[in-house]
């Protein structure tokens, strides 16, 4: 059975609007048009190429096939990580970045039964997807609470090198939120971006940045963006996370903790913010961390599933 986009649209989470391309591929954005022109014209040029990518992105469904695929086209490239099927919660298939070509078609088999689906497309990449077809009938997965996830490149998914192992998806396996990803590689508070998007109103809100300012002289830019956040989304719950500990930059230990202690302060302030101690979420050692800054597959597997406990504790 070959899916028209329209029908793939139902199976494909995390995308806030789609587009489909002249050569009929299903693009996806996560960020409205307000936004994408703000990236588009900034003066940090990454932030654009970074807004596109398919980070979270998930197609998720419950079937008895034994065969899958799609075609595929890559039309943009950070750190090459991978496309990822998971059977049941469980790893089954993964194909790294680097391995594939720019484009072609995925293929991927499976035992017969009922079975829930996830396929990862990859977090710092930007992939495109058509031609969905399945040898049997498909549902749609049945996800929770929408939330908002916003954040920098920790969030956004580098760091393991592995879509399925960014700390949100660790994190969503356990929760099963109706997640829309805005994090950004390089991205800071912002208040530029805090704007309402037209037809999505989240249920909760996961905020997990700082960390690419925390040399800052004054907490004005933290400040403003909770008070943008309040104005926009009023008393909808909100998760605050701290930074985390980062082993990159020595001699500057106080400067970090002194930021962190200044961004839980400015949070908690609104009675609507729950705040979670970044610092409590990923040992402070470097076998943990890709490069002493983003944490690597153990790392983020610790990340996750301590925010997960993080939450339940809070009752968040």
């Amino acid at each position: 059975m070959l899916l028209s986009n329209d029908q793939l649209k139902s199976i494909y989470f995390g995308a806030l609007r789609f587009e489909e391309t002249q050569d009929g591929y299903l693009q996806t954005y996560q960020y409205d048009e307000k936004q994408m022109d703000y990236f588009r014209n900034s003066p940090v040029t990454f932030w654009y190429d970074r807004s596109f990518a398919t980070s979270a992105k998930t197609l998720e469904l419950t079937t008895t096939a034994t065969k899958i695929s799609f075609g595929y086209k890559f039309i943009w490239k950070g750190s090459e990580d991978t496309v990822e099927l998971y059977v049941n919660g469980l790893a089954h298939t993964i194909h790294y970045v680097k391995d594939i070509p720019e484009e072609g078609t995925l293929s991927f088999e499976m035992e017969p039964g009922e079975k829930q689906l996830i396929i990862y497309l990859p977090a710092d990449a930007t992939l495109l997807v058509r031609d969905f077809q399945i040898d049997a009938d498909f549902a749609p997965a049945k996800k929770g609470e929408k939330v908002l996830w916003i954040g920098d490149s920790i969030t956004q998914g580098y760091g393991p090198l592995r879509s399925s192992h960014t700390y949100v998806s660790v994190a969503n396996r356990l929760l099963n939120y109706d997640i829309l990803n805005q994090g950004i590689g390089g991205y800071v508070y912002d208040k530029n971006t805090m704007t309402p998007m037209e037809g999505y109103k989240p249920d909760k809100i996961i905020i997990a940045m700082g960390t690419n300012q925390f040399g800052s002289k004054t907490m004005e830019a933290v400040e403003e963006y909770y008070e943008c956040l309040k104005q926009v989304y009023g008393d909808t719950p909100v998760l605050c996370v701290s930074p985390l500990w980062r082993g990159d930059c020595p001699g500057q230990e106080a400067v970090l903790e002194r930021f962190c202690d200044n961004v839980k302060k400015i949070a908690g302030k609104y009675p609507n913010v729950t705040v979670v101690d970044g610092f409590t979420l990923v040992p402070h050692l470097p076998e943990y961390f890709l490069d002493k800054l983003h944490p690597n597959c153990l790392g983020m597997e610790l990340y996750g599933r301590n925010l997960v406990d993080a939450i339940r504790k809070a009752g968040f």
